[in-house]
C-alpha cells in the first residue's frame, strides 16, 4: 500500500474528526471549503486515497465515505496505555513518585471495560512468594476497596507506600508480605487504597 501524502493525510485526518463530531462524512464540497481548494482538487484528492486503499465509498453516494484501517492502526486499537506513575515498595515501605514516568502499552483484553489502571515499578523481595519480583511492573485497577487477601497499593499515614496482602481485622488492618523473612505491617486506624493489583508485568532483557 502506497503511503499518503502529507495533505492526504491531513485530508483522513479532517474526515476522521467530521465523522467522529457528526456520525456521518462530509461531502466533497465541505473538504474542499474545509481546505480552501476546488470541489476537483478535493475530488482528486479522494479519488488518490480511494485507490491507495485508504478510503471507501458507497455507491459514489454523499456522506457514505468511511476510513480504511490499515492493520497496523487496528492493532494499535487493541491496546491501552497505561501510565507509569513512579515506585511501590515490596519490602519497606517508601515515599511513591506519583510523577509520569512514562507509560506502556496493554492489551484490551487483559484489562475490564470502564476501569482505571496505573502501574508502578517494584521495588523489594517482600511479595516475592506471590510471584512479584523487585524490578517487575505492576498494573493496579485503580479503586478504594479490596477484600481479604488481595493484593493492594496501600498508602500509609505518613505518605509512604506499599504492595502488600491486604487483611481488615477486628481492630485493626495488617499489611501481609508474602515472603517469610518479613513481619506483617499493622495499622491501627484506616490506610487510604489505592488500588488493587491487576496484573505482573516482567522484562528479562
Amino acid at each position: 500500500m502506497r503511503k499518503p501524502t502529507k495533505r492526504q493525510e491531513e485530508v483522513l485526518e479532517f474526515i476522521s474528526r467530521y465523522i467522529h463530531s457528526h456520525t456521518y462524512s462530509p461531502t466533497i464540497r465541505e473538504v474542499a471549503d474545509f481546505f480552501s481548494i476546488s470541489v476537483k482538487g478535493a475530488h482528486d484528492h479522494l479519488a488518490a486515497l480511494k485507490k491507495k486503499g485508504l478510503l471507501k465509498q458507497g455507491d459514489n453516494k454523499p456522506r457514505t465515505m468511511e476510513l480504511v484501517k490499515t492493520g497496523q492502526e487496528e492493532q494499535e486499537q487493541d491496546f491501552r496505555e497505561i501510565p507509569v506513575l513512579g515506585t511501590v515498595a515490596a519490602g519497606r515501605p517508601i515515599m511513591a513518585v506519583e510523577n509520569m514516568d512514562g507509560s506502556i502499552k496493554f492489551h484490551k483484553s487483559l484489562l475490564r471495560n470502564g476501569k482505571d489502571y496505573f502501574a508502578l515499578q517494584v521495588r523489594g523481595d517482600s511479595m516475592e512468594e506471590a510471584g512479584i519480583m523487585d524490578g517487575d511492573t505492576a498494573i493496579i485497577e485503580y479503586q478504594n476497596i479490596v477484600r481479604n487477601g488481595e493484593i493492594a497499593v496501600v498508602m500509609l499515614d505518613d505518605d509512604a507506600v506499599t504492595l502488600k496482602t491486604f487483611y481488615r481485622e477486628s481492630a485493626r488492618i495488617r499489611l501481609q508480605p508474602e515472603n517469610s523473612k518479613y513481619s506483617p505491617i499493622y495499622c491501627s486506624g484506616d490506610v487510604r487504597i489505592l488500588g488493587k493489583l491487576a496484573h505482573v508485568f516482567r522484562s528479562y532483557s
